[in-house]
C-alpha cells in the first residue's frame, strides 16, 4: 500500500505496476532483514534492526492463534506449532524474493529464507508460548536447568543493554552540534523530517548493539581500515546521517582511564548479575555443578550477541564502506569469556554461600554431624538390627530383615544404633538430606 501510494503520488515515468509490486515485495524483504544486491553497487546488509519489529510482532500474535486454534496445552508441543508456523513462512518469503529480482535489485535467496523462518520460528514460539501460561508462571514450566540458563542469560542480556543503550544515548547527546548541523545541511523539509526521524529510531536497536560491542573491548568499524573501540578510534568520512554524528571523526586516542574502566567493567557486571540470577533460580546445586552452569550462561550470552552483531552491520556496497559494523565472532568469544568468567565465579560463590546456610546446625533440613543415619538410611521406619556389614561393593547383607533392601553394585551401609534410639521416635522418618550429595 505505501509503495502504491508514493507511485501514484510521484512521477513514475517508466515504472509500471509490475515494478511497483516488486518494490513492495522488496520492502517487505528488507523488514525481515534480507540484504539485496544493486547493479554497479553492490551488496547492502546494513539494514534497520526496527524493521524487524513490526512483522516479529505479528508473528507473535500468529504464535498465539495457532496455540490456542490447535488447542495445544503442553510447552514442550509449542515447538511445534512455530514450527508449522515457520515452515510456510519461509516458503513465502523465498517465494516473493524470487518474484521481486530484477535488473534493479536483486534480493539475496538464502537471506530470504533463513531470516524469516528464523524471525517466526522465534516469535512465534514466544507468542505461542505465551498462550499456554501467563508471564508468571511461564518460567515454572521449565525444567530447572533450563530455568535457571534462560533467567541467567536474559539478566546478563538486561544489563549489557541498559549500559549500551547509555552509552549510545550519552554520546549522541555530547555530539548534538554535530547532529543538528548535519540535519541542518541535509534540510529535509516537513516530511522528510518525519521520514528521516523514522529512520534513524529504526537504526536505533543496531546503535545500542554496537555500543554493547564497544563495551566488549573489539569495538566495531565503520568503513574499511577503520575502527572505534576504548583503546583509540580511527575514521574517515562518513555519511550524511544524522545518527552517525555520534562517532568521533578522524584519529583519536583512547578514552581517559577512568572511563576506559568503567566501560570494560560492563560485562563482568552483566556476567556476575546473570550468575546470580542463576544460581538463585537453581536448587542448590554441587559445589562444581554451580560454576559450570555459570559459564553456560556466558556462553549462551555470548552467542545471542554474536548473532545480533552479526545482523547490526553489513556491507554498503563493495566500496570502502564493505566492512561496517562489529565482527559477529569476535563479539561471541569475547562476550562467552567475559561474561562467562564472571558469571561462574558469581555462581559458584551464591551457591558455596547457599550450601553453607544448608549445611549450618539448626537449618531446615540441616544434617547432624556424625550422624550415619541420617546420610545413608532411607525414608521410612527404621528397622534395621544392630548389625554391620563391610563396605564392600557388591555384597548383599546376611539375614536381610523386612526393611533392609539389598542394591547390587553398591555399598550397602546399616546403622548398628538404629535399634537403640528413643522409643518414642522410633517409627519417625530418619530426616532427609537438602544437599546436592550425601556420601557416607
Amino acid at each position: 500500500m505505501l509503495a502504491l501510494a508514493g507511485w501514484i503520488a510521484a512521477p513514475h515515468a517508466g515504472l509500471g505496476l509490475t515494478g511497483v509490486l516488486r518494490t513492495a515485495a522488496l520492502l517487505w524483504l528488507i523488514g525481515h532483514h534480507v540484504g539485496f544486491a544493486l547493479p554497479g553497487a553492490g551488496r547492502i546488509g546494513m539494514l534497520p534492526l526496527g524493521l524487524v519489529l513490526l512483522p516479529g510482532a505479528l508473528l507473535w500474535r500468529a504464535g498465539r492463534w495457532v496455540v490456542r486454534t490447535g488447542g495445544v496445552t503442553r510447552l514442550r508441543h509449542v515447538g511445534y506449532a512455530a514450527l508449522a508456523l515457520a515452515v510456510p513462512y519461509a516458503m513465502v518469503a523465498g517465494a516473493l524474493a524470487l518474484a521481486s529480482s530484477s535488473a534493479l535489485a536483486t534480493p539475496s535467496l538464502p537471506e530470504a529464507v533463513v531470516c524469516p523462518f528464523l524471525l517466526a520460528l522465534i516469535a512465534g514460539g514466544l507468542g505461542g508460548a505465551r498462550a499456554i501460561a501467563p508471564r508468571s508462571r511461564l518460567a515454572g514450566l521449565l525444567p530447572d536447568r533450563i530455568r535457571s540458563l534462560t533467567v541467567g542469560t536474559v539478566g546478563a542480556l538486561a544489563v549489557l543493554v541498559a549500559v549500551g543503550a547509555l552509552l549510545a544515548g550519552g554520546s549522541l547527546a555530547l555530539h548534538l552540534r554535530e547532529f543538528r548541523a548535519v540535519d541542518a545541511t541535509l534540510a529535509p523539509g516537513a516530511v522528510g523530517a518525519v521520514l528521516l526521524l523514522l529512520a534513524q529510531l529504526a537504526y536505533v536497536p543496531n546503535a545500542i548493539t554496537w555500543a554493547i560491542s564497544f563495551t566488549l573491548g573489539p569495538g566495531f568499524a565503520f568503513g574499511t581500515g577503520t575502527v572505534i573501540a576504548p583503546t583509540g578510534s580511527a575514521l574517515g568520512s562518513l555519511p550524511a546521517f544524522p545518527m552517525l554524528a555520534a562517532l568521533p571523526s578522524g584519529v583519536h586516542s583512547a578514552v581517559p582511564p577512568v572511563l576506559s574502566l568503567a566501560v570494560l567493567i560492563a560485562p563482568y557486571l552483566a556476567g556476575a548479575v546473570g550468575g546470580l540470577l542463576m544460581a538463585r533460580s537453581a536448587p542448590v546445586l554441587a559445589l562444581e555443578a554451580a560454576p559450570l552452569r555459570g559459564f553456560a550462561c556466558g556462553m549462551l550470552t555470548g552467542c545471542v550477541l554474536g548473532v545480533a552483531a552479526a545482523a547490526a552491520g553489513g556491507p554498503l556496497g563493495n566500496g570502502r564502506l564493505s566492512a561496517v559494523g562489529p565482527s559477529g565472532w569476535q563479539v561471541g568469544v569475547v562476550a562467552s569469556l567475559e561474561v562467562g568468567v564472571a558469571a561462574a565465579a558469581t555462581a559458584g560463590f551464591a551457591n558455596w554461600l547457599r550450601l553453607r546456610a544448608v549445611d549450618s546446625p539448626g537449618a531446615p533440613g540441616s544434617v547432624v554431624p556424625g550422624s550415619v543415619a541420617a546420610r545413608s538410611a532411607p525414608a521410612g521406619p527404621a528397622t534395621a538390627r544392630p548389625q554391620t556389614l563391610s563396605p564392600v561393593a557388591g555384597m548383599a547383607p546376611p539375614d536381610l530383615g523386612p526393611g533392609d533392601e539389598a542394591d547390587d553394585g553398591h555399598t550397602i551401609y546399616l546403622d548398628p544404633w538404629a535399634g537403640k534410639t528413643d522409643q518414642d521416635h522410633a517409627d519417625s522418618a530418619a530426616p532427609a538430606t537438602r544437599g546436592p550429595s550425601s556420601l557416607p
